[in-house]
């Protein structure tokens, strides 16, 4: 008796469509323009100063350093300006979302006079640039004597006009029927907010609490208005104050550019998932 060999089945190769070829060259050159900046920063930083100014320029160190890295810790408190920035961007991503989340639903769910236009109000912080609104803040944090302090860094970023409208979308989308029921049984708006509302939106919420976390971290103009305290100083600030120190150290300026946006890139790339599904449940993927 004898025994059929087993057969090994062969996966045919499939060739790329014209099309896909096309969409992954896009895709590499896009990556290659944005990736670019963040390699001559590093390959920078690890240059010496001399060599770091030489004309023309080139991309990779002729004698790697990492003499740079060294002057920035031994010369700034980075502990210290790490935690100042943790502190400052943690109190506003809860804040922002706190804030956010009432005024989205309260806007999208509850009717009441007025309505439209205090949606237009906050709708117009859309349209403002903050820096038009440094010296009014600034001015109105002195008069409270929060100069020179937490709140007073913490507090005029947590006017988040893009975050409510993100949330208001949200929760327009949310069928009213679920809230309904939960009616029906005897829950009450607060409840229904917090054991329906809420559970369903962790997607948006934390697409804006990471887009909020950045952007308080990555905020040097408030911080650097609000503040004269060495002790109080956030990440980009204390950057910058070693660089005035002795003049523009590229290869220094590099390394601390680059400790400032690490913790920022080890976010994005954990919760990058986050992001992306947020801004699809947002409905603002198309606009």
């Amino acid at each position: 008796m004898t025994t059929a060999a087993p057969q090994v089945r062969v996966k045919a190769r499939r060739n790329w469509p014209p099309s896909q070829i096309v969409l992954t060259l896009v895709g590499t050159a896009v990556s290659v323009v944005f990736l670019a900046p963040l390699a001559w920063a590093l390959f920078t930083s690890l240059k010496s100063e001399t060599e770091a100014v030489e004309v023309p320029p080139h991309w990779l160190p002729k004698e790697w350093t990492g003499q740079a890295w060294s002057a920035v810790v031994e010369s700034g408190n980075l502990t210290n300006w790490l935690l100042n920035s943790l502190v400052v961007s943690v109190c506003v991503t809860a804040v922002v979302l706190v804030v956010s989340a009432l005024a989205g639903y309260g806007f999208a769910r509850t009717e009441f006079r007025g309505r439209g236009a205090l949606m237009g109000v906050v709708m117009t912080g859309l349209m403002i640039s903050p820096a038009v609104l440094g010296v009014p803040l600034f001015t109105t944090v002195q008069q409270m004597g929060m100069v020179d302090t937490y709140w007073g860094m913490i507090l005029p970023q947590c006017a988040p006009a893009a975050m409510v409208y993100i949330l208001y979308k949200f929760f327009q989308g949310v069928p009213r029927e679920l809230e309904e029921a939960a009616f029906i049984d005897g829950a009450g708006r607060w409840r229904v907010f917090f054991t329906i509302i809420l559970p369903l939106s962790r997607p948006s919420l934390a697409a804006v609490g990471i887009f909020t976390f950045i952007s308080s971290w990555n905020n040097f103009l408030w911080p650097y208005m609000v503040t004269n305290n060495p002790d109080l100083m956030t990440m980009p600030n204390g950057i910058a104050t070693v660089m005035n120190s002795y003049g523009i150290q590229w290869a220094q300026l590099m390394a601390g550019g680059l400790m400032a946006g690490l913790p920022l890139i080890v976010v994005f790339v954990f919760f990058q998932r986050q992001i992306v599904a947020g801004v699809a449940h947002t409905g603002l993927a198309g606009q």
